[in-house]
């Protein structure tokens, strides 16, 4: 009898302990590598996927950006828009590279584009394969 008493004692502090068990400390996530694809000239559009990608590069990411199609007229916009002057300022200014479509640059006579490189679909291929998320805005 005292051997079944301790046993369910035993057993008591057991299951009784796992319920007031703490909850095992988040981990913190680490970093990982974010494609945006960026097809809109629609300023409030860039303007948020730039804001993204500067949080993100903030929070240790690694941001990759390129334009496509209408996209490309960003580079025109930022000469007219603070707002988006500001936003591809700080991704530059952090190390951030934005590609644009070499032939979408070209049929809109951008042969010197100042906010992004030239760059072709085996660029835009590579970002897609080789980062975890791609967004497109």
């Amino acid at each position: 009898m005292k051997n079944q008493i301790v046993l369910l004692l035993l057993l008591t502090c057991v299951f009784t302990g796992s319920i007031y068990a703490k909850p095992p400390k988040k981990q913190k996530e680490s970093p990982t590598t974010l494609g945006m694809v960026i097809y809109s000239n629609d300023v409030e559009t860039v303007w948020n996927a730039l804001r993204l990608a500067n949080y993100s590069s903030n929070q240790g990411d690694s941001v990759s950006i390129f334009l496509l199609g209408k996209g490309v007229e960003l580079d025109s916009m930022v000469k007219t828009n603070t707002d988006l002057k500001e936003q591809a300022d700080k991704f530059l200014d952090n190390g951030g590279t934005i590609l644009g479509c070499g032939t979408c640059l070209r049929s809109r006579n951008n042969k010197e584009p100042q906010v992004c490189k030239f760059s072709s679909l085996a660029d835009l291929y590579a970002i897609v394969r080789k980062n975890k998320i791609v967004l497109t805005f």
